[in-house]
């Protein structure tokens, strides 16, 4: 079986199930040798090691460097991160960053492919929203050099705010399309994506989800030898490149040309194969939901979907016609199931709702027990009876005191992506909205163009979102004067997804020293008067700056400068503790939600009412705690 790191296990899918694959595509020909008992990537040199343990997010980045990819940008967003992470230890091979976001990282790609060179972007599923404007023109022009695009749905939304299917995009954009069921289709996929990018002229999805992205299974990557494909010559072509109305309905007519070609492409696709089996259901299954079908109807025949868009319809209707009924499962929207039934391949709708949320061997057991009246096979089951552990805000984290001073102003708080998304949750609940990166601006300046009551209306984001799409926003607060307070809780870093370097860092991806971007200045510069600097731990500051700002009547920007805890191991000069003679029970300190506090001893002999007490190996000596205590029972430990 497989490794996954939190979740449900998967099959091992064998390495190199189709060995045809590496007939079709040089870039995954290479002698095997013995497995390694435990994974070698962190040495990006492969040695004797031809075979590895590797997530998808991992085997994506060998790919890159296996099948000559020259340039690679992203913008890191979970479960995409890791794979730039990682294609960042073959710096030397691959130019590679952190775009300031997924619009910039997807141009970049353009560019690199049109001057003729292999180009890789990564993000997960909402970051190619953000992408899709230069994408769908990228799709008119066609790439030169071999273009790969990851992108990384989430289901069931372990860190997102939607679940959509980015499938239907493919589509939309006219691309190829492959969804990887393990690692080692990733790899594979990868490879043969920068190749057929440069045969057809066209931009690759590779589409990963959050469990084939952290799972990890064996890949064999070949001689692990890169693979320096030629720079193919630029040659100016205006017609071609220069987008502009009288070119793009030539352009338009080579698109529905390329269509039919990739059409007939993923008919012949080793990627795309019908697996033998007894009985007369027959399942049409992609990505990681093949690994459950064939876990819980291991005996049924499968057609595996691969190469999905487009979709190989008369392979389908070939595997249609030899079962009595055809059971298609897909992760998240039916997709390949409504392309089916419109070529007119019956498809059985099933009562089991598979569609919401994302699928695993329960779910589709329950689907079993519908269509076969027999009882699933057994599965692993979670511990029952476990505590419930909310996510909160981190002990000392920068961002605390700022939630407490705006619930304490009753601000209406337009809130953003991040770690300060957790603002919203008790006890702080000090954030209104939450729409997507860069929205907290534009929603205020709508919330007070609406004419909101409430006239403390603020919008907050961290310090990587206002490079990624905040800065327009500020930019249209300070040119159409909206009096609204910005507030940017500057940590220094990407914090959420794992601590990424962003502009204002000071640090490339590489860890190359870069000018270490000042958002007051920014601020300054697009002509907002009213701008300060604070710190995050004096919460007497905070409430007067904040109060100022909020009743100004005028556009405001506070920056609030401190370290993430986690990043810099940051910590006091001293720990509080809590003298439980003084303590009343009153439940203030509880207030401003710090993991740190804690349940002390009872005040009543009821238990209704509790004393607080500082666990001593987590408090960072933030002190806010001590300045909310108006009885004086918090003070430090010297």
């Amino acid at each position: 079986m497989g490794i996954e790191n939190g979740g449900n296990l998967v099959h091992l899918a064998g390495v190199c199930k189709a060995p045809e694959m590496r007939t079709a595509f040089p870039a995954l020909r290479g002698g095997a040798r013995v497995l390694q008992s435990a994974p070698c990537f962190a040495n990006p040199d492969p040695g004797p090691c031809m075979k590895k343990l590797l997530s998808a997010n991992q085997a994506i980045a060998w790919a890159a460097y296996r099948a000559g990819c020259r340039v690679a940008a992203a913008y890191p967003g979970t479960p995409s991160t890791e794979i730039m992470e990682h294609i960042a230890e073959f710096a030397g091979a691959i130019n590679c960053e952190w775009s300031v976001n997924e619009k910039v990282a997807m141009e970049i790609g353009i560019g690199a492919s049109l001057a003729g060179t292999r180009a890789l972007v990564a993000m997960k599923h909402v970051g190619l929203n953000v992408a899709m404007d230069p994408l769908m023109t990228f799709t008119y022009i066609g790439a030169i050099g071999g273009m790969v695009i990851i992108n990384a749905d989430d289901p069931s939304l372990h860190s997102s705010q939607n679940e959509q299917d980015n499938r239907s995009l493919a589509k939309f954009a006219k691309c190829l399309l492959f969804e990887p069921a393990d690692s080692q289709e990733a790899y594979d996929m990868v490879c043969a994506g920068f190749e057929l990018s440069e045969k057809y002229q066209v931009p690759v999805i590779v589409r990963t989800t959050t469990r084939t992205a952290h799972t990890s299974t064996v890949v064999d990557i070949g001689s692990g030898e890169r693979s320096e494909t030629p720079v193919i010559p630029y040659v100016k072509n205006a017609q071609r490149n220069v987008a502009v109305p009288a070119h793009g309905r030539l352009m338009r007519f080579a698109v529905e040309k390329r269509s039919q070609a990739l059409r007939a492409l993923t008919e012949e696709s080793p990627f795309n194969r019908a697996d033998s089996g007894t009985g007369d259901i027959g399942f049409v299954a992609s990505g990681v939901a093949y690994q459950y079908v064939k876990e819980v109807f291991p005996t049924a025949p499968v057609f595996k979907v691969g190469l999905s868009y487009p979709p190989p319809l008369e392979k389908i209707r070939a595997f249609a016609a030899g079962v009595q009924r055809l059971v298609v499962i897909e992760e998240s929207d039916p997709v390949l199931a409504e392309q089916i039934r419109a070529a007119g391949i019956p498809v059985v709708e099933p009562k089991t709702e598979l569609h919401m949320m994302e699928l695993d061997p329960v779910r589709l057991g329950a689907l079993r027990a519908e269509l076969l009246g027999t009882p699933p096979p057994p599965t692993a089951q979670p511990e029952t009876g476990l505590p419930v552990r909310p996510p909160v805000l981190c002990s000392g984290c920068s961002h605390r005191g700022a939630f407490h001073i705006l619930a304490k102003l009753k601000a209406t708080v337009c809130g953003d992506i991040g770690c300060y998304t957790l603002g919203s949750a008790p006890p702080l609940s000090a954030m209104d909205t939450c729409v997507c990166m860069g929205a907290a601006i534009g929603t205020a300046i709508g919330m007070r163009k609406a004419g909101l009551p409430n006239q403390r209306i603020a919008a907050v984001m961290g310090d990587s979102t206002f490079f990624h799409s905040g800065m327009t926003g500020l930019l249209d607060v300070a040119y159409n004067n909206i009096p609204i307070t910005v507030m940017v809780f500057d940590n220094r870093i990407t914090a959420m997804t794992g601590h990424q370097e962003n502009p204002g860092s000071g640090h490339t991806l590489l860890g190359v020293e870069s000018p270490a971007v000042n958002i007051a200045d920014i601020a300054r510069t697009f002509g907002i008067q009213r701008v300060h600097e604070v710190e995050p731990y004096d919460l007497a500051n905070l409430e007067k700056v904040f109060k100022e700002c909020l009743d100004c009547g005028e556009p405001a920007v506070v920056v609030v400068r401190g370290p993430c805890v986690l990043h810099v191991k940051w910590a006091g000069k001293y720990i509080n503790t809590v003298d439980e003679v003084k303590c009343t029970a009153c439940g203030s300190c509880f207030r401003i939600g710090c993991p740190t506090i804690v349940r002390g001893a009872p005040k009543d002999a009821n238990g209704r009412l509790f004393k607080a007490k500082i666990d001593p190996q987590f408090c960072t000596g933030c002190n806010l705690c001590a300045q909310v205590c108006k009885f004086g029972a918090i003070s430090p430990v010297k």
